[in-house]
């Protein structure tokens, strides 16, 4: 699935528009991010291009194919989408990573959950492998339940990669070396993050800043340092409590 074109996209709900008038180009093999307050229309464009949610108005494309015209069995087995809050299932933690794969070995699982920082946990656990998982994940913690939701991701054949803001709940290490093994995993792969960390943000070929359902500055992480705007003020907060913690740690 090559380049992912949308082209004065425009989602609306009843009188709000979630995305209004959007125009983006997403290369083949990119890595993206997204920064923006709540109730932004990050998460609604991220959607649309996942074939969740149809525009109102406008054209979304990816390899130069109209999304609306692509089979949306083949949109789910191609496109991974991780959501902020992930379902799980109250079955095994073997099940819960599997359930993606088509008749998956041990050794595949245990890749996936090596690439999303999860089998450390995972052999842990009481049961290890065999671990009931709660209803809807309510025996793991925010974090555990996003790695186990990554590592199911990472059981498909995906183009394109989408996380709804699901690294949010794993410490900034974590974070790191999930996107560590996703690069080294997904060398042809188009990933789109959500994210509000700039050690995240900064990795990114091109790095959106939306608000109120437009994109209001891109680029990437030196040329968004160096603008007056949203971008720098959250670096400039993120990098002053980390020097301000160096300095207490060192004390």
């Amino acid at each position: 699935m090559p380049e992912i074109v949308l082209t004065h996209v425009t989602k609306r709900w009843d009188k709000f528009y979630a995305v209004d008038d959007l125009n983006l180009v997403i290369d083949d093999n990119a890595f993206v991010t997204l920064l923006g307050p709540s109730g932004c229309g990050k998460t609604t464009t991220l959607r649309m291009i996942a074939g969740l949610e149809t525009p109102t108005s406008g054209r979304i494309t990816i390899g130069g194919m109209d999304i609306q015209k692509i089979d949306r069995s083949y949109l789910r087995a191609h496109v991974g989408l991780v959501l902020q809050e992930p379902f799980l299932y109250s079955k095994t933690l073997r099940d819960n990573v599997g359930i993606a794969g088509s008749h998956p070995s041990q050794q595949a699982i245990e890749r996936a959950a090596v690439d999303a920082s999860a089998l450390s946990f995972i052999e842990d656990s009481e049961n290890g492998w065999n671990t009931v998982v709660g209803e809807r994940g309510v025996t793991l913690s925010g974090g555990q339940k996003q790695r186990i939701a990554i590592a199911r991701t990472l059981m498909k054949d995906n183009d394109i990669l989408i996380f709804d803001d699901s690294l949010s709940a794993v410490d900034t290490e974590t974070d790191a070396a999930i996107r560590h093994a996703l690069k080294e995993h997904s060398r042809d792969t188009t990933t789109i993050i959500i994210s509000h960390r700039v050690v995240t943000l900064s990795q990114a070929d091109l790095i959106l800043v939306v608000e109120d359902g437009h994109i209001i500055q891109q680029g990437t992480h030196q040329q968004l340092i160096h603008q007056p705007g949203l971008y720098a003020r959250i670096f400039n907060i993120q990098t002053a409590l980390e020097e301000e913690f160096a300095r207490h740690s060192a004390q």
